[in-house]
Order: structure tokens, then C-alpha cells, then sequence
């Protein structure tokens, strides 16, 4: 059973009883900016995919985002949690999330993100996309994460040691160049659907839109 260090981190990735919204008026279906190669697009890269649901999933989403970046952070609380319900939960569709830091501190959280067990990856992105407002403005970041990576696991001890561990650091810088160079990410939040390209935050009818799209495609 969890305990409850594990029950305040995970909670804001549970499964809520959310429904799929219908299409608002005037709410227009967005159409890709363009195409990846799924298969390159796939191919490992300098840091492990963090699946979130069904690796054998149909429909495949890929998010390039940063932590400082409130339409990522729009997506993940608004949006996501009925996607996941709906979609990811069912074996329809999986997400993965990519780091895109944009600015220092994004590039501590992800880290810190890959310090923490695999189970509490996402928790760990959710919690603090949820409160986004409150370490961008608190004084004193360092505490505030250090907390936050407490109730994730991690000692203090564990806390100083990754964060100046200068080969993470490398392979996130490394995963932000690949994604800029090599699948011409511009901006955050960016989606690959089954690669496909969207850029900016979607809404859950919008995404759900898309997803119902490509799995009629592949039926």
C-alpha cells in the first residue's frame, strides 16, 4: 500500500472521473504543421522514454515541453487528465514526455525528475507543473525542490549529488539538441501524434479529436 509520502505526490496524477468535453463553438480541429519519421522519432535517445501507460498502445504521443512554460503546465492540468482516463488508461494511446528545458531551473527539475524512482517520474512533473506559480516565484528555489524531491524519495544527500551530476546534466542538454536539430522543435509545449506535429497546449476535445482520428485510421 502507499504511504503517505507517496499518496501527496501521486495524487494529482490519479484518475479522475473527468469526461471528454465535445467540441466548444467556434473550436476548430488543429491540423499538423507537419510530419516526423515515426521510426526515427522512436529511436532511442541520450536519455531513457518515460512511457506513461501502454508501450504497445496505437497512438503514441510525444511531448516536448519545459517546466517554466505555462501552456506545458496547462496541458498537464487541464488537459491531460482526462486524456488519461479516456485514452491512456484504456490501451489506446500513450505518452511520452521528452525534456526541453528552456531555462536554468527547468533543466534542475528534469533532472532531479531522473533522479526519482521511474514510478514517481510523472508524479514528480505533475506536482510540480501544478504548482508552476509558486517555485517560479518563491525566493528560495533550492528549498522549495529540495522539498519537493523529499517527498519523492530522495535524501538530501541524493538531492546535492544529482543535481551536480554533470553527466545527467549532459545527456538533458543533449536530449534538447536532438530535439531541436533533429525534429525542428521550436517552441513548448510541442506534440508528435503518431507523427504528426502540433505546437501549443490542445484541449481535451481537440486532442481527443485527434487521437479518435488516428485510431480510426489504423482500424
Amino acid at each position: 500500500m502507499p504511504n503517505r509520502r507517496d499518496t501527496l505526490l501521486m495524487s494529482v496524477g490519479a484518475a479522475l472521473s473527468v469526461a471528454v468535453p465535445a467540441m466548444a463553438a467556434g473550436e476548430a480541429i488543429p491540423e499538423p504543421v507537419g510530419t516526423v519519421d515515426v521510426t526515427k522519432l522512436m529511436q532511442p535517445g541520450p536519455l531513457e522514454d518515460m512511457i506513461l501507460g501502454n508501450a504497445d498502445a496505437p497512438v503514441t504521443i510525444v511531448e516536448y515541453a519545459s517546466m517554466g512554460c505555462s501552456h506545458c503546465a496547462d496541458f498537464t492540468v487541464e488537459t491531460l487528465p482526462a486524456i488519461k482516463q479516456t485514452y491512456i488508461s484504456t490501451g489506446k494511446a500513450k505518452l511520452i514526455f521528452r525534456e526541453l528545458p528552456l531555462e536554468p531551473r527547468s533543466t534542475g527539475i528534469f533532472m532531479l525528475a531522473r533522479c526519482v524512482t521511474k514510478e514517481r517520474y510523472y508524479p514528480f512533473i505533475e506536482t510540480l507543473f501544478r504548482h508552476q506559480r509558486q517555485w517560479m516565484e518563491t525566493k528560495d528555489i533550492t528549498g522549495y525542490l529540495q522539498q519537493t524531491s523529499k517527498l519523492a524519495g530522495l535524501t538530501e544527500g541524493e538531492f546535492k549529488s544529482c543535481l551536480a551530476n554533470q553527466e545527467l546534466l549532459n545527456k538533458v542538454n543533449a536530449s534538447r539538441e536532438r530535439a531541436l536539430k533533429e525534429f525542428g522543435v521550436t517552441g513548448t509545449p510541442t506534440f508528435f501524434i503518431n507523427g504528426k506535429k502540433y505546437v501549443g497546449s490542445l484541449t481535451t476535445a481537440q486532442m481527443s479529436s485527434i487521437i479518435e482520428t488516428e485510431l480510426k485510421t489504423l482500424r
